[in-house]
């Protein structure tokens, strides 16, 4: 008996969880679907390529969202037990309050750690495809810039034509080992540029200890220079954005990665932030899990139907701001990045760990 009222708590609870993904997916899928109608709406893209896209991108912000609707399911998976008198048939089969708690919160533990392991590699892969996609259809195909494991590769449309920047990695704001190929308006080329480094802080590049290859009217000359400035249309900013794309990198290529991707030119504050962000998710679960429980069994006499879950949005928002604010003071340098991830972490457990109490006493 005891394996089928556990096998029973799992299953309704997961469903409850399967549902409100299922619904915050649709709701989700809508509203982005108009953003991406928007993008195609001039380009010559198949009609079903906004819904495609939108498709594709959606899952990656169910896994940002999941704590929250984790929260919502548990919430509302509590009241339907109460409700219908099952949390009393399942104290005379010995499921105490605590007990259930635990079984639950376990449940939300487990499923993080599978999100991480199985989910979380698809759809770092499904939003690559999607930015991808994204790419190849923008208005901006003047200017195109790509990164890899053998470097930076951009191409710009300049005045004087077309010009092609391979670049080997990036440190803070320079560039190192850089190759500049000028082209006119004929596509022909007519400079050749080798810097050691570059320094792209602003538009205005600062190219150091240069070598300038010319082809003039078939005439070649090479030429020296300690400085040698060129605008560009990318800077530090534009160009950084392609390493701290938390979507696009996986919890296990982070995992495995992590020192091979800061060698070719990933932030190392970023990766630490991304990788400890990650391994909070389980943690995160289990907490909004257990403090939906609490919530649920303690004051639902008190608070019933829509005002107790007004009471749930309310403390979730405050949540939500919490761990936005105390990132917020990790990327400023006003704490380690390390502790603005976990603290959120720490005080749901405080809260959790009091309401325990609570309902341990009943």
């Amino acid at each position: 008996m005891n394996s089928i009222i556990f096998n029973y708590l799992i299953r309704n609870f997961l469903s409850k969880v399967f549902i409100a993904i299922l619904v915050t997916y649709s709701f989700s899928l809508i509203l982005n679907l108009f953003e991406e109608i928007e993008f195609f709406k001039e380009s010559d893209a198949d009609i079903l390529q906004p819904l495609i896209l939108s498709s594709i991108f959606i899952p990656s912000l169910i896994i940002k969202l999941l704590p929250f609707i984790i929260f919502f399911s548990s919430m509302w998976f509590i009241t339907k037990i109460k409700n219908n008198k099952d949390l009393l048939v399942l104290k005379v089969y010995g499921y105490s309050n605590l007990k259930i708690f635990f079984i639950l919160a376990t449940t939300s533990f487990l499923l993080g750690w599978l999100i991480l392991i199985i989910a979380n590699p698809i759809t770092s892969s499904m939003v690559m495809y999607y930015e991808k996609t994204k790419s190849q259809y923008a208005r901006d195909i003047d200017h195109l810039i790509t990164f890899n494991k053998n470097g930076l590769w951009i191409k710009e449309n300049v005045e004087q034509g077309e010009r092609i920047i391979t670049a080997e990695k990036p440190e803070m704001y320079d560039l190192i080992n850089v190759t500049i190929f000028q082209f006119n308006n004929d596509y022909e080329l007519t400079s050749k540029i080798f810097a050691k480094k570059v320094n792209i802080r602003t538009k205005n590049w600062v190219l150091e200890d240069v070598t300038i290859s010319s082809l003039k009217n078939e005439n070649f000359s090479k030429n020296k220079a300690e400085k040698y400035l060129i605008e560009s249309n990318y800077d530090y900013a534009k160009i950084n954005t392609l390493f701290n794309n938390a979507d696009t990198v996986s919890f296990i290529d982070l995992t495995l990665n992590k020192n091979k991707m800061v060698e070719i030119g990933y932030n190392e504050t970023f990766l630490k932030e991304n990788l400890h962000s990650m391994l909070s998710i389980p943690f995160f679960l289990f907490l909004m899990t257990a403090l939906a429980t609490v919530l649920a069994m303690v004051s639902l006499r008190r608070y019933e139907g829509f005002k107790f879950f007004i009471i749930g949005f309310l403390i979730s928002v405050i949540i939500y701001y919490f761990k936005d604010f105390s990132l917020a003071l990790g990327r400023t340098d006003r704490i380690p990045i390390i502790l603005a991830i976990w603290s959120p972490v720490l005080a749901l457990s405080f809260f959790t760990f009091v309401g325990v109490l609570q309902i341990n006493e009943k």
